[in-house]
């Protein structure tokens, strides 16, 4: 049979922030703490910004089947050795992990270490690009796996977290934070 078919990303992205809406207005009207002021609000702008970033590396979806369905092998879209491609087309997959950086030690105590925060940003981009592979493998999305993006997001990860220190060490902008975050002082 032959079809393609896409999935919107509104049908998918759009139900989760319902969702996360009505988590969070359960969880604020029952005052369990971390969900109420500023740390509510670095909640929404984190569901926000990851439900940007599943935006961007995963929708629109699209599924083939028949004679719509790429032919390439699965290994023909796997770009393993790093740096050979490299070039200005990094710049926006830095950019796009600077946010998480940034927002990870603010959520939690656990990312309080340049350590854990880079690592855990080169795990969240490990896991973008292997999702990314298992759609090609399902449904030949197209997309590419490429360890340029991960070396850029990781990179994007780690200057998210010296803007973050930096900004925490002026005095008007550590408070503003401190009040935002729902680990203060960190």
């Amino acid at each position: 049979m032959n079809f393609q078919t896409q999935i919107p990303t509104a049908a998918v992205l759009g139900p989760a922030l319902v969702v996360f809406a009505l988590v969070a207005l359960s969880r604020r009207r029952r005052s369990i703490p971390g969900w109420h002021g500023g740390p509510l609000a670095l909640r929404a702008v984190t569901a926000l910004y990851g439900t940007a970033v599943a935006s961007l590396t995963f929708f629109p979806l699209w599924i083939y089947g028949g004679i719509y369905r790429n032919q390439v092998p699965w290994t023909g879209q796997i770009q393993p050795i790093p740096l050979i491609t490299a070039d200005i087309s990094m710049l926006p997959n830095v950019i796009m992990f600077i946010p998480l950086g940034f927002l990870l030690p603010l959520l939690s105590r656990r990312y309080n270490t340049c350590g854990r925060t880079v690592v855990t940003c080169a795990l969240i981009s490990l896991g973008i690009e292997l999702t990314q592979l298992l759609q090609y493998i399902a449904f030949t999305t197209g997309r590419a796996v490429d360890v340029n993006d991960l070396i850029a997001n990781t990179v994007g990860g780690l200057a998210g977290y010296a803007v973050l220190r930096a900004a925490q060490r002026a005095d008007a902008t550590g408070a503003a934070l401190n009040r935002l975050s729902s680990t203060p002082g960190v």
